[in-house]
């Protein structure tokens, strides 16, 4: 699906009679979470021409497999920058292939939008003033599940977090969200991300018998170890940051080990108990209607790839496909995106504010609004 219409998508030969062909050219991985990316971007892209709002400009989505491979994503990356139709790159959950191609980003002046979990795909801002980040922020995450933490009065916890960039980062700001409170950290576990046994790891870590078990991991490994977990017979409370979140119903096999667990991220999860009180609020529930029409479900991350859409299309709507004016427009967005507020500055490639992600309850396989 990804590949569909790679080839001489820069043409106009199929565009309407005289409209200019301005690409959006995605950098993503077939076998992953990438697969929503590629749905919400081609629905996003079919939307806004839809929409007329680019006036005399159509985009058209050109995407590449990387095989989560920063070698093959550098290729593209670089194939994607010397096509001058292509208006600006959106790449998926391949951190390492964003940190290592950001000097070529850079160095080609093609505006970047990277969709990657880690803070290091947008930071330091010097080393990357051509990439963006959509998603929750490591810190951001962590703090509020640390708030929720000292609301329940947690004593001691345990600590599951992936071995790459994300984990790592994700385990130093809880630590730092952690500090000068009285709250122990009984055992803490680095896995490998493509783990598919990490039961000795959890059992390591319920065997410590913390109040909580907070897991800083992908969606499925989250799972997993929130069943491992409960087949250790551990019966507190689990917790997942924003990086668990995944398809719209929880696989049926953990439902119910996740059954109570609460995991940090945006409201769209748990969009059924959100009133539209506001205009946002309205077009987030909207398309959560459009893609699950379209799609048949819904992935967490799929508003994420949308917003990405959204803030290119503003930019060439205004300046077409002149890149380092695209790239100023985008450095200074300040919108109320289909994932939440989005404000970014100079200083800050990483926009999605804190005030977008709130707490999620599973309950019946489903995640639900906690309050």
């Amino acid at each position: 699906m990804l590949l569909a219409g790679a080839a001489g998508c820069t043409s106009d030969d199929d565009a309407p009679s005289g409209a200019e062909v301005v690409v959006i050219a995605a950098d993503l991985n077939n076998s992953s979470v990438d697969t929503a990316y590629a749905r919400a971007l081609q629905l996003r892209v079919d939307q806004i021409n839809a929409s007329g709002r680019l006036g005399n400009r159509e985009l058209r989505l050109v995407t590449k497999d990387n095989r989560n491979d920063p070698a093959s994503s550098l290729r593209n990356i670089t194939s994607f920058a010397d096509d001058p139709a292509v208006a600006a790159v959106v790449t998926g959950s391949c951190d390492q292939c964003v940190v290592q191609a950001a000097k070529t980003i850079n160095d080609k002046a093609v505006p970047t939008i990277a969709l990657a979990a880690s803070d290091e795909v947008s930071s330091p801002v010097a080393d990357r003033q051509y990439v963006f980040k959509l998603g929750p922020n490591a810190a951001d995450s962590t703090a509020a599940l640390v708030a929720e933490l000292v609301r329940a009065r947690t004593r001691s916890i345990s600590v599951l977090y992936t071995a790459d960039l994300y984990g790592k980062g994700a385990n130093t700001a809880l630590n730092d969200a952690l500090r000068n409170l009285n709250i122990n950290v009984k055992a803490a576990r680095a896995v490998n991300p493509g783990a598919s046994d990490i039961a000795q790891s959890v059992g390591t870590l319920t065997d410590a018998e913390p109040d909580a078990l907070i897991v800083l991991a992908p969606p499925e490994l989250s799972l997993l170890a929130a069943q491992d977990a409960r087949n250790a017979g551990f019966g507190k409370k689990i917790y997942f940051d924003a990086a668990a979140a995944g398809d719209l119903f929880i696989a049926q096999e953990a439902a119910a080990a996740t059954n109570n667990a609460t995991m940090v991220f945006t409201q769209i999860l748990a969009i059924d108990d959100v009133i539209a009180t506001t205009p946002a609020k309205s077009s987030r529930k909207q398309w959560f209607r459009d893609y699950t029409s379209r799609y048949g479900s819904y992935s967490g991350v799929a508003s994420f790839a949308a917003d990405a859409a959204d803030l290119i299309a503003e930019a060439v709507a205004r300046v077409g496909t002149d890149r380092p004016r695209i790239r100023e427009i985008i450095e200074t967005s300040q919108v109320d995106g289909l994932s939440g507020p989005i404000r970014m500055t100079p200083d800050n490639h990483s926009g999605l504010m804190p005030q977008a992600l709130t707490l999620l309850v599973a309950r019946s396989g489903r995640w639900r609004l906690s309050s």
